[in-house]
Formats: C-alpha cells, sequence, structure tokens
C-alpha cells in the first residue's frame, strides 16, 4: 500500500519522503514486532546437514517504547483549558485520548513518527484519529516542521479493498489560488492499480475547513534524525541501537541455550539398545525413541559396554550478568540511564524507584516532554476549534511522581509555611498541582470547615486525627489554660501578702 499511495502523490507532483526513509521504518517494525527475519532465524551447520534455527529473545525494543509511553502520557497527566475544560474532557473520553494518545507515544517511539488528525464525523462530532509512521505521507515542511501532509489507510468499499487518502493542504487546490486555511482532499484509490476512483456517497471530495491551523499534529522523539538529515519524519528511539538488541537477544539465546544443552544425558552403547521382537511381532528398539535423556553411542570393545552418565554443569551466573550488562548498555542507548532494567527470575522487571533529576533518565524525559507538550496543545486549540470556531490554548501538567517524593514536598511545604517563607496558597498549588484559582478556591473551602480558621491554619495537625480525638485535645488545651490562669491568680494573692 506503501507503494501505491507514493506513486499517487508523485503523479500529482506532490513532493514526497524518498523510498529510503520508510525502508528504516520497516525495518522498525520488525524489531517492535519481535520478529526480525535476518536476524531471529538463522541455519546452523552441525557436520552432517544444515538446520533451520530460530533464536530466543526478549523483546526490549517494545518494552523500551511501552516504558517511555508511560512515562510521558499516563493517568496522572493533566489537561486543563480553562472554562472550556469540562467539554474538553467530554471530547477526550470520547476519543479514548489516555488509551489511545498513550499508545500512540509507544508507536511513535518505535517507528520515529505520529499522528493526531482531528475531523468532524457525519453526525458533528469530533474525531481523533491516531495514525502510525508508515501511513503518514509528508508533502510540505519548513525547518523540520511538517505543514501539509497526507495520511493514508485500507478501507473496504463494496467488497473490495481500497485506499483511503486524506490530505491536508494549505489553500485551494482546485482553484489554484492561496487561501488563508486548510483544505481536506478525500481521495480513493484502487489498492491494485493506485488509480483515482470515485468516493462513497457520504464522503464530501473537498472540504474548507476555516482554519489556519492543521487539524494535524506530528509526534515524534526529541532525538535528530542522523539517518536521513532531509526527512522532516522521526528515527525510533532504538534507530542507534541496533547492536544493543540484537546483543540482548544472542545473550539471552545463548542462556536459554544452555539448559536445553546442559540436560542430563545418558549414553547408552548400541548394543545395549538391541531391537527385540514383541508378541505381535513388531520390531522395537529397548529405549523409546523420543525419550532424550538417552543417547546410542556406538562401542566397539567390551570396556564400552556400559551406561555413562553426562551430567553438564549450567553458567547461569555468568549468563545473567551478561544479559544485565546488554539491558543496561541498551536502556543507556535509548535515553534511560542504566539500572534502568532489572533482570531478574528469568525476566526483565522495571525500576519504580523515584529518579533523580540529574539522572539520565529525567534529563531526556523533560526534552521529550517539550515534543508531547506541544503536540497535546495543538490538539486542544484543534479540538476548540472544530467545537466552537475559536482556538483555546491549554496547560499540560505532566505526571512528576517518577521525580518528586509526594511526601517530601509536603513535609517541604509545612516547614516553609511555618518558618514563614511561603504562603499557604503558593503551598497547596505546588502540592495539589494546580493553579492560583484552583488553589484560592480550596483554601476557601479550608476556611469555610467549622474546625479550621483559614487565618490560623494548622499545617502541623497529626495526619489522620478523628473528631473524638480532636474534641478531647481542645478540652486538654481549655483544661491547661484554666489551670495556668488559676495558678496565676494564687501567685498573684501570695504576692500582697508577703508585702
Amino acid at each position: 500500500m506503501s507503494n501505491v499511495i507514493r506513486q499517487y502523490l508523485e503523479s500529482q507532483q506532490y513532493n514526497t519522503v524518498p523510498d529510503e526513509t520508510y525502508s528504516h521504518i520497516d525495518e522498525w517494525l520488525e524489531w517492535y514486532q519481535n520478529d526480525v527475519k535476518k536476524f531471529h532465524h538463522y541455519k546452523v551447520y552441525n557436520g552432517a546437514v544444515t538446520t533451520e534455527q530460530e533464536r530466543f529473545r526478549l523483546g526490549m525494543a517494545k518494552t523500551i517504547c511501552e516504558d517511555w509511553a508511560n512515562l510521558l502520557l499516563n493517568e496522572k497527566v493533566s489537561i486543563k483549558a480553562g472554562d472550556y475544560s469540562t467539554r474538553l474532557e467530554e471530547v477526550l473520553a470520547s476519543n479514548k485520548f489516555r488509551v489511545n494518545g498513550n499508545r500512540l507515544i509507544e508507536l511513535a517511539f518505535a517507528l520515529g513518527t505520529g499522528a493526531f488528525v482531528e475531523y468532524m464525523g457525519g453526525d458533528d462530532e469530533i474525531i481523533i484519529d491516531y495514525i502510525r509512521a508508515d501511513m503518514i505521507y509528508p508533502l510540505s515542511w519548513d525547518n523540520g516542521e511538517i505543514t501539509e501532509c497526507a495520511f493514508g489507510s485500507t478501507r473496504v468499499v463494496d467488497g473490495k479493498e481500497r485506499v483511503y487518502l486524506q490530505i491536508h493542504r494549505f489553500g485551494n487546490p482546485e482553484e489554484g489560488e492561496t487561501a488563508d486555511s486548510y483544505y481536506l482532499e478525500n481521495k480513493y484509490l484502487d489498492a491494485e492499480s493506485g488509480k483515482e476512483i470515485e468516493p462513497p456517497e457520504d464522503i464530501i471530495p473537498l472540504i474548507n475547513t476555516g482554519s489556519r491551523i492543521p487539524l494535524f499534529q506530528i509526534l515524534t522523539p526529541n532525538i535528530y534524525n542522523n539517518i536521513d538529515m532531509d526527512s522532516p519524519l522521526g528515527v525510533s528511539v532504538f534507530s542507534n541501537a541496533i547492536s544493543q538488541l540484537k546483543g540482548c537477544d544472542v545473550v539471552y539465546d545463548s542462556y536459554i541455550n544452555e539448559f536445553i544443552l546442559g540436560r542430563k544425558r545418558i549414553l547408552v552403547p548400541i548394543a545395549m539398545a538391541k531391537i527385540q521382537m514383541e508378541k505381535e511381532g513388531i520390531r522395537q528398539p529397548t529405549f523409546d525413541s523420543k525419550e532424550t535423556v538417552y543417547y546410542m553411542m556406538p562401542g566397539d570393545r567390551e570396556s564400552d559396554m556400559k551406561l555413562t552418565e553426562v551430567d553438564m554443569s549450567i553458567r547461569a551466573q555468568e549468563h545473567e550478568l551478561g544479559i544485565q550488562r546488554s539491558i543496561d548498555l541498551l536502556s543507556f542507548k535509548c535515553g534511560m540511564g542504566t539500572g534502568r532494567y532489572r533482570f531478574e527470575n528469568g525476566g526483565v522487571k522495571t525500576a519504580t524507584e523515584v529518579i533523580s533529576d540529574k539522572s539520565d533518565l529525567y534529563q531526556n524525559r523533560q526534552k521529550h516532554n517539550l515534543l508531547v507538550n506541544d503536540a497535546i496543545q495543538s490538539v486542544v486549540r484543534a479540538v476548540s476549534f472544530l467545537d466552537t470556531g475559536t482556538v483555546v490554548e491549554a496547560t499540560i501538567d505532566f505526571d512528576d511522581s517518577i521525580i518528586e517524593d509526594s511526601n517530601a514536598t509536603i513535609d517541604k511545604n509545612i516547614k516553609l509555611v511555618n518558618g514563614g517563607l511561603r504562603s499557604k496558597l503558593s503551598a497547596i498549588m505546588e502540592i495539589n498541582k494546580c493553579d492560583e484559582k484552583e488553589a484560592q478556591k480550596e483554601l476557601e473551602r479550608i476556611a469555610g470547615d467549622n474546625q479550621i480558621d483559614v487565618d490560623n491554619v494548622n499545617w502541623t495537625d497529626v495526619e489522620g486525627e478523628n473528631e473524638s480525638e480532636s474534641e478531647h485535645r481542645e478540652e486538654n488545651e481549655e483544661t491547661s489554660k484554666e489551670e495556668k490562669n488559676s495558678r496565676d491568680s494564687d501567685e498573684k494573692v501570695s504576692g500582697k501578702d508577703k508585702a
């Protein structure tokens, strides 16, 4: 399908990305799918015949991309757009943005590029499509930013496979004039010949969006494309770590084969595996031919007529150390630093502890966040324009729980507030990850509580104190005050008597 689309675009005088770029995407896709034909399938000559072998593999390419997607867009990421926030959340929820957006980031980091595409559906509902790299065909770009693009997909129309092509262009292509808005062209091609055919009746061939901003957003890892420097497409996060991916699978394959080849075996002289005649007249060996613990060896001397046990030692520790080193190298090459993964109990586990803000993982995450933030903000602009005709700006708060300890943040703010070095409003903003307006509302809600005065918020209250404990504590405080007043009165009377 990729060749069909590129040939059609070229016939329409569009400039497209060279075929070589998409060949790299195909290679990354094989690693992401954990089945690289040229590497995982190989042949070995055993001295008699050539046997076909299949390599055991860890599948670290997909694990790396899954991890990056979870670090960048998860359920804790907050997307706020002021008064439009409620409606925005409805649109995003109807398009399963948090689920599909996470998956798109995973694919974008695997294949180098992904795209969000927004348009109005048949029922005047806002649709967000999630497009992977091999379906994206840039038409024009400036300084690496794609300004016009075509997106392809496969559809079945009247029982026949068709190629659906949606082209986003700035200006009206039919009138040949430069307009101030984007137009959408909906094209249908024959999947085999690539010839343009009539679209279905419910499809409008040309649509004026009326928008000066593109209704698509290109998402790539924030790393430079060193494979094709003139291409506007990105590169896979593991594009420069193919050797490390191979190293992980080679060592892991050897590790598994160590157990397979190290099974206990018993060498049996051929004379002891003689053929016996059964009652039914069937000739059958003494040992079951399907039993792998026995191996028949020819013997030509009487001294050879004995069973010999072969029990090979397994180098598990050396292999596990080798696998850990390979994973650390791969993790480092993919921007996650060393120590992100641990090979334990025969599998790879992800470290979940809080990471340092000076670590490679933190710095690279912040770098990737720049492009993810821009993409999500552009999604909100496009959605709000399609929905209301106006462009709404959004603020994105990413999940920093992997970087900072929430308990430590709370303790820090308590100390600053008690020391008079920070306002309660600023403390609430940092603890709750909210803006000043929401923090002020929270402070007012605290003031509305009968037990707390807004001007005397006790930031040192013991968490979890129930109502009876609080009343008992207040009674003790009142009793202490009365006792103190009584002592003061007695001291004054005693002083007068002495005088």
